[in-house]
């Protein structure tokens, strides 16, 4: 993908960044160990949005069993969607039961490396992984051919030597957070090299941060290897607490005991209402109020 011309937008909440994400958006999100932008989410539901369509990079968890509970998705893409040891997303299982939502099945291998088609300016990437499993036969988009780079002339005793062509992923936004940011634009994801790569494949990416370092990390010899570009990051904003109940590591852990609760409460629907109404209705994302509760009081 080629990179916005323009300098990233500093945004005032995780609110606006919100605003800026359209109804029927194709959102790509991180799983629940990987950065989540919590606060976006949040907001999100308040400002009501619909028919959003989720990717799992590579599965969802529970920024999705939120949006998918509040009514704000219409399809989902993505290797799994779970709550982790909390258990099953409860909110999607019953959307898929009752049919309320489409689901287009995926696999890891298959969803990183259709990031990285468009990561690279390309229509397709090889994969031999995903062949021999039935999900093939579900994704017509997926293209099973014959290996056109195979030796001519090799033995004929070998068989057939397929391969699977996986189209490119190009998602209109990327959202996830961010420890820090910097005045020159970047963000600083550390370890989760994988959001540089959506970041790279998406149109625009959105990420909240929890503190703004001044000037800019690509000069720190030590931060450099953890920085993704501001030239691929379309806005960012504060969102102190921003990954909450999920964590970010070294600076706070995952509320187990929140995310315990909610498992609890979204079973039903009336138990999910009053989770929203509790712990996302509640806290709106103004720049007024802070983008997360403090502690959970499960």
């Amino acid at each position: 993908m080629m990179p916005p011309a323009s300098r990233t937008v500093d945004e005032r909440s995780a609110a606006d960044l919100a605003a800026r994400i359209p109804d029927g958006a194709f959102l790509a999100l991180p799983p629940d160990y990987s950065l989540p932008a919590m606060a976006v989410v949040r907001a999100l539901i308040v400002q009501k949005k619909r028919n959003l369509r989720l990717l799992g990079v590579p599965v969802l968890g529970m920024c999705a069993d939120l949006l998918i509970g509040a009514g704000c998705v219409a399809e989902v893409e993505s290797s799994a969607v779970s709550l982790g040891e909390a258990g099953l997303a409860p909110r999607f299982t019953d959307a898929v039961e009752k049919g309320e939502i489409v689901v287009r099945d995926a696999t890891c291998p298959a969803v990183h490396t259709a990031l990285q088609a468009s990561e690279k300016g390309v229509p397709f990437m090889p994969l031999r992984g995903v062949l021999g499993s039935d999900l093939i036969k579900n994704r017509p988009d997926w293209i099973v051919q014959e290996n056109p780079m195979r030796k001519m002339g090799s033995d004929p005793k070998m068989g057939s030597d397929p391969i699977l062509l996986v189209p490119a992923i190009a998602p209109d936004i990327a959202l996830f957070h961010a420890r820090w940011a910097d005045e020159a634009g970047n963000v600083w994801v550390g370890r989760r090299r994988e959001l540089a790569t959506l970041a790279h494949a998406a149109r625009q990416t959105f990420v909240t941060y929890e503190e703004l370092k001044a000037g800019d990390m690509l000069e720190d010899e030590l931060l450099a290897p953890g920085v993704i570009s501001a030239t691929y990051i379309t806005a960012v904003a504060p969102a102190k607490r921003g990954a909450w109940p999920l964590g970010i590591a070294g600076v706070y852990d995952i509320d187990d005991a929140h995310l315990a609760q909610y498992a609890k409460a979204a079973r039903t629907r009336e138990g999910f209402q009053r989770y929203l109404e509790e712990f996302v209705e509640a806290f709106t994302c103004t720049p007024e109020k802070s983008s997360s509760p403090a502690s959970s009081p499960a």
